[in-house]
């Protein structure tokens, strides 16, 4: 069993981890800063008309001016987003749980669950938006993309409990609930973040592929009929700002979730605790 580090060392270890953390945040940027300037320089070079690539500046300037449409867009789309995947999360554990209490179930419904996975969403976006209201159906197509990675990942961390510590619980006459409050879902904590971690932006990817489906018009408009309608119409800059929206949620939601997982892993578990092998 390792000693503890003492101070001096805890601070040297620390203060040793942040130019690599500064290095992990500055190389992105230097990249992604090139890439704009290149794109830029591309385009102005080359006089390309906006209709066909437009420079970063006016995707930029398209973003600013169309902001009042752009963000209540926005807002549309995660709320549908937020809403599928909150379904996914509590349905994906819940239904794990389950299964681990009963194998009979789980042999019962999982071959199910793999089946509404590999079928791809754009095509059950359509027959949901005949039989569901659209709202419903959208939010639907949301919870199905992001529902597989919570389930699967649950189930996983729950059977991977070690098998010593299951035995020692056992010996000391531990009911089911208590082996499965006290140890399963500890253990299976890490793959249960990871599990959100990937659902967070696959129920983005299902919200705008249910949104296309079902090119609705009007105020309640998501991001993704917008990138339509700016494709329909040759407004190539305004398809760009919306995109880049997108991508940006998608970061966002990811990065909130990393740093939940990180929060609640980081006192206890070797992925979150920044240990160097």
């Amino acid at each position: 069993m390792s000693a503890p580090l003492s101070a001096p060392a805890a601070a040297r270890q620390t203060h040793g981890s942040r130019p690599l953390l500064l290095l992990r945040i500055l190389l992105p940027v230097i990249v992604l800063t090139a890439g704009i300037a290149a794109w830029e320089f591309v385009v102005r070079v080359n006089e390309i008309p906006p209709y066909v690539l437009p420079a970063p500046s006016v995707v930029f300037q398209t973003l600013v001016g169309d902001w009042a449409v752009l963000s209540g867009s926005l807002l549309t789309t995660l709320s549908t987003t937020l809403q599928g995947f909150l379904a996914a999360a509590v349905g994906g554990i819940v239904l794990a749980l389950l299964f681990n209490q009963s194998k009979w179930l789980e042999y019962s419904l999982f071959p199910y669950a793999v089946i509404l996975q590999v079928t791809p969403v754009i095509a059950i976006a359509p027959l949901l938006l005949i039989y569901l209201p659209q709202q419903t159906a959208v939010v639907a197509c949301a919870w199905i993309v992001a529902f597989f990675p919570v389930l699967s990942n649950t189930t996983l961390g729950l059977n991977s409990v070690d098998r010593n510590l299951a035995g020692l619980f056992q010996l000391y006459g531990a009911s089911r609930l208590q082996t499965l409050a006290y140890l399963k879902l500890p253990a299976a904590l890490p793959y249960i973040l990871g599990g959100l971690r990937i659902a967070g932006g696959l129920s983005l990817i299902g919200a705008v592929v249910a949104e296309i489906a079902a090119g609705s018009a009007g105020a309640g408009s998501g991001l993704a009929y917008r990138i339509a309608e700016s494709g329909y119409r040759l407004n190539i800059p305004r398809m760009f700002a919306a995109l880049l929206l997108l991508s940006a949620a998608g970061i966002v939601i990811y990065a909130l979730l990393a740093l939940t997982s990180h929060l609640v892993l980081r006192r206890w578990h070797e992925s979150a605790t920044g240990k160097d092998n």
